[in-house]
């Protein structure tokens, strides 16, 4: 997305409100995931069943809303590179989310924000400064406190899939930056939605995967993550029409709290005090971190 908005500028409440919809949405989805896993559904059938859902609800909204611009040949060949980097992302995601509680495997998949404004200031792509760095490594800390203060086993393969797709939505985050900054954000994640539509069915139908869950609880849960992630994509459409993608950025720091929250009152999940701790401060200082421009 290549508009820009000055986080300076004043902004009625109502507007901010798509942001937060579209956060509670992906919360929901992280949520409901982990109930899909419980009643013995796997990731894959989940990111299946989701993609080709999401997929035609997708290009319903295209078709209501009005078709973007077409793309160029390399425009389109970028938009469906991207798909696999989603692809890798959102399966990564869930498989941390299926082997670990989710709100340490969420706040773990946040560090997303920093790699990419790191690596941005590496490369050029954006001036970092001491207190761009100054914030990631506060960031990096609390989240290192949260982890350490785990309580009972802490499954780090699941650390290391929320890290791994952390890096993943870095990449593509940057790629689209720096090749596709003036293309309609719109095009993109329908080519991205197409490929990685496709790598999950035919990974589907080439292993035979096909584990759905074994509860009518369930198929609630997998039927309604199919719908909130569409409301999460075109709420943050909106959201980044109304107010730009800077304040939508920092409206979707509220994914991992929301997420906590859910957990808490769907799953049993506990945070304890020193986690909360921990989780808050990374919080902080991702907000800061972006703030910085």
């Amino acid at each position: 997305m290549s508009a820009t908005s000055s986080p300076a500028a004043p902004v009625a409440a109502t507007s901010l409100a798509p942001g937060i919809v579209a956060a509670a949405a992906f919360a929901c989805a992280d949520v409901l995931g982990k109930v899909v896993f419980r009643s013995g559904g796997d990731v894959l059938t989940l990111l299946s069943f989701r993609s080709v859902v999401g997929i035609a609800c997708f290009a319903a909204w295209l078709r209501l809303g009005g078709r973007p611009a077409p793309f160029s040949p390399r425009e389109r060949a970028i938009a469906l590179g991207l798909g696999l980097l989603f692809a890798v992302t959102v399966y990564c995601v869930f498989e941390a989310i299926n082997r670990m509680d989710v709100p340490t495997a969420i706040l773990a998949y946040f560090v997303y924000p920093l790699i990419t404004g790191l690596v941005a200031g590496v490369t050029g792509l954006e001036r970092l400064g001491w207190r761009g760095v100054a914030a990631a490594i506060v960031a990096f800390l609390g989240l290192a406190l949260m982890i350490g203060a785990h309580p009972g086993e802490l499954a780090f393969v699941g650390v290391a899939f929320s890290f791994v797709g952390a890096v993943s939505r870095a990449a593509m985050l940057l790629i689209s930056r720096a090749l596709l900054a003036k293309s309609d954000a719109r095009s993109i994640t329908w080519y991205s939605l197409l490929s990685s539509t496709v790598v999950f069915v035919a990974i589907s139908l080439a292993t035979r995967t096909w584990h759905p869950p074994h509860t009518g609880v369930g198929w609630a849960a997998l039927a309604a993550i199919s719908v909130v992630t569409i409301i999460a994509i075109l709420a943050t459409f909106i959201s980044t029409s109304r107010v730009g993608p800077f304040r939508t950025a920092l409206v979707m720091n509220l994914e991992p709290l929301l997420t906590a929250l859910g957990s808490a009152l769907v799953l049993g999940d506990v945070v304890t005090p020193v986690q909360a701790l921990g989780g808050a401060i990374m919080l902080a200082a991702l907000v800061a971190f972006q703030l910085r421009r």
